[in-house]
């Protein structure tokens, strides 16, 4: 083999494969370069000995070769490429300090952290990656789950690893600047096995957000193109009318784009050629070991008729995350943002859209959520955390009875029903005013959208809050019921329904924009199957305590009726229907609280004519509405007094509330614990009248919608009814014994036979 032919050959791989030093070396030169390759001259020369089929001569090669080392050497200096390979900002290394822990660690985005090398011999009894902001490790953290998906109510503890590269994505809502250090904690025994702390200041990698696509033909345009990390582009709003015969995703180098190009495979993955779009929104990711610090522009290209239809040009200066595989590919159909800044505060149902506009803040909430539902987004009552008590809330909703969109100003003083005085309000009722201005609203494919505006700062102290603009603010977010006064309810506390992390927002950014799906492409899916109605009958004491709804199962399937998170428990059920009758005296021992001072544990126990109950917030004619049975006096004002109140006792979930996963209600009360405080029940002793109603109910005096219904009977229907139920018992008894005698007889002469 001749040395002429080594030559060609050796520069031609070197050239392919962008090593810079090597093909130097075939060129028999002795330049070496220390700064990190520049990834893009690799794919120059790629694209280039590509299109060069065969170097004919010596000569050729080495000019070729000395191009391409000359642009390695020029743009290997403006430093633009991150030396390889590359896993994002350099932290530390592990500290150890039992258990052989070991790895390097990396900031790969503002919530995501990579191990290089992790090492760790599995035998802590409850070991888990642990982050906290305290100077040291300690109790005072919390999980950072791995694997990150995993089944069951907790995570998983930390199994044995050997150098492995372990992706670490921090809880919703939390960054990397919000923690100080890193640990693999023992949580049994608080035992720190190993450390590393996060240097102050540390800037890390970010995406970068790019113009639109620039609009030459087939109606090709989109919003502002971003790059989520080193090989991913996210797309959003893309129109084309796919029209073009052989057009692709293409990404390339020069001053346009051009025939030395690459195609990239669409969102799904396929290099066939582009399909139409109509405002999606959607990811693509570049091929093999490409990352956009090889290219110089991103293109919709025409092979066959080497068209270009619209493009992008790659910046010299970025500095986005590395991909390790923390980006997953996700397709949508949303419509075209409005704004620039998209959050979605509670997964795959509340999304949070907003834009400021001089003294304003406009906000778009979209929710997916029932015509009957609720949906609120506002500030935390204490920052830092996730707290309801005491926020400063918008109420956006459909009201079905006047047909209108609405948005109201709301202050939540503390977890329970509005009274008119304490609890979730809107401002209007408590003596303040709605400053929320509702622009418009839709509802299309189970999707309320309703767009608002507020003043930044209102000038109302006490039930409003000022939106800071120099700094984050914590949020919350909720979804519910509404109630008949079109007021909203408590949500069911399952978890998924409000916001439980830590969510911050600064409402002055601009392209906060990490929606990746839109709400419009969820399927609509039916709840699961709710419990039979519980029935007592014939008894004469009940007990009455408070606990959870049962969630889809429980009070609202069971009623039609909305509820706010608890209801009341007779005899350790569910709302029951009860039997009384007329007459008869029962007695009620009620442990629904006894303090008016903590309005979402006082639930004062009456019997009434009201579906819905609550007459401790009715005043003047409104009172005269509904007929109190038991458990309510009245002064000379003719206001009603609560009578029957004792110590509070709660049924509450040991964990989380599973009434979606369990079938029946018997199991579900396994999952439940009774707490209660110290104190003495109530009594309600109640003679049924000989002239009620065939229909009462049992509510509570100072919340609406906690109880259920009361058939009334009398003592001669109860008596039928007994009778009734004993026939029906001996026609059972008779037929079963009339059958296994028949059964037997054919069995003797089976036998006989």
């Amino acid at each position: 083999m001749s040395y002429e032919y080594i030559t060609r050959a050796r520069a031609y791989k070197s050239l392919r494969q962008g090593m810079c030093t090597v093909a130097a070396e075939s060129l028999n030169t002795n330049t070496t370069t220390s700064a990190p390759r520049e990834n893009r001259s690799r794919f120059a020369a790629s694209t280039a000995v590509s299109s060069y089929s065969v170097l004919h001569r010596p000569l050729a090669c080495i000019l070729i070769g000395f191009v391409v080392l000359l642009s390695c050497l020029v743009q290997n200096a403006s430093g633009r490429a991150p030396p390889e390979p590359y896993y994002g900002r350099y932290i530390g290394e592990f500290t150890n300090f039992a258990h052989g822990i070991k790895g390097s660690i990396y900031a790969v985005d503002e919530s995501t952290l990579f191990i290089k090398s992790f090492a760790y011999d599995g035998t802590g009894p409850d070991a888990f990656f642990w982050v906290g902001k305290t100077p040291r490790p300690s109790p005072e953290g919390y999980i950072i789950p791995y694997p990150e998906e995993y089944a069951g109510i907790d995570p998983p503890i930390l199994q044995a690893h050997n150098n492995t590269n372990i992706i670490l994505r921090l809880p919703m809502g939390k960054r990397i600047k919000d923690i100080r250090w890193l640990s693999v904690w023992c949580r049994r025994f608080t035992v720190d096995f190993g450390e590393v702390f996060i240097p102050p200041n540390l800037d890390v990698p970010k995406p970068r957000v790019l113009p639109e696509f620039k609009r030459l033909a087939h109606g090709l345009r989109s919003s502002n193109i971003s790059v989520l990390d080193a090989k991913t582009f996210y797309i959003p709003n893309l129109h084309y009318d796919g029209a073009g015969p052989d057009a692709y995703f293409w990404v390339g180098n020069g001053s346009e784009p051009n025939i030395m190009g690459i195609k990239v495979p669409n969102e799904v993955g396929s290099l066939e050629p582009l399909r139409g779009y109509q405002g999606e929104d959607i990811e693509i990711q570049l091929p093999g070991s490409l990352t956009v610090y090889d290219i110089d522009w991103l293109a919709v290209w025409c092979v066959e008729y080497r068209h270009n239809f619209g493009h992008v040009f790659i910046p010299k200066d970025l500095d986005v995350p590395p991909a390790l595989g923390q980006t997953k590919i996700t397709t949508t159909t949303t419509p075209r943002p409005v704004y620039s800044n998209c959050r979605e505060i509670i997964p795959d149902k509340l999304q949070v859209k907003w834009e400021l506009q001089g003294e304003y803040i406009q906000i778009e909430l979209f929710g997916r959520i029932a015509e009957d539902q609720y949906m609120a987004f506002g500030l935390s009552g204490a920052n830092g955390r996730a707290q309801m008590s005491q926020s400063d809330v918008v109420v956006a909703f459909y009201d079905t009875n006047a047909r209108v969109f609405r948005a109201e100003d709301y202050f939540i003083s503390d977890l329970s029903q509005c009274d008119g005085q304490h609890g979730a309000c809107p401002d209007s009722r408590i003596g303040g005013r709605n400053d929320v201005i509702v622009l418009s609203g839709d509802r299309k494919n189970n999707v309320t959208s309703i767009r608002y505006k507020r003043l930044i700062q209102t000038n109302e102290p006490i039930y409003d809050f000022a939106i800071p603009l120099d700094r984050e603010v914590s949020v919350i977010a909720a979804i519910g019921p509404l109630n008949s006064l079109m007021e909203a309810n408590a949500h069911s506390h399952t978890g998924n329904d409000h916001t439980i992390d830590d969510v911050r927002i600064n409402f002055s950014s601009r392209n906060d924009h990490s929606c990746k799906n839109s709400l419009y492409s969820f399927k609509d899916q039916s709840g699961p199957k709710p419990w039979p109605t519980r029935k007592i009958t014939n008894e004469t004491v009940f007990t009455a305590r408070i606990g959870p709804t049962g969630g889809k199962r429980g009070y609202t399937p069971l009623t039609g009726i909305p509820s706010w998170g608890i209801a009341w428990y007779l005899n350790d059920l569910l709302i029951p229907e009860i039997t009384v009758q007329r007459g008869k005296t029962y007695e009620f021992y009620v442990e629904g609280g006894d303090d008016p001072a903590q309005p979402a544990r006082y639930h004062p126990f009456y019997i009434t004519d009201s579906p819905e109950g609550g007459i401790g917030q009715m005043t003047g004619l409104e009172v005269s509405k509904q007929k109190a049975y038991a458990g309510v006096e009245f002064d000379k004002e003719g206001n009603p007094i609560p009578t029957a109140f004792g110590r509070y006792c709660e049924w509450t979930h040991r964990t989380v509330d599973l009434s979606a996963q369990i079938e029946t209600f018997e199991e579900y009360m396994k999952t439940l614990m009774l707490e209660c405080v110290d104190g003495e029940p109530g009594f309600l002793n109640w003679t049924v009248p000989l002239d009620a109603p065939d229909l009462l109910y049992y509510q509570c005096f100072t919340h609406r919608n906690l109880g259920w219904k009361i058939n009334v009977v009398d003592a001669t229907d109860a008596s039928a009814a007994l009778q009734l139920t004993i026939t029906n018992a001996i026609v059972y008894t008779i037929s079963a014994l009339f059958s296994l005698f028949v059964t037997q007889n054919i069995f003797s002469l089976s036998i006989i036979a």
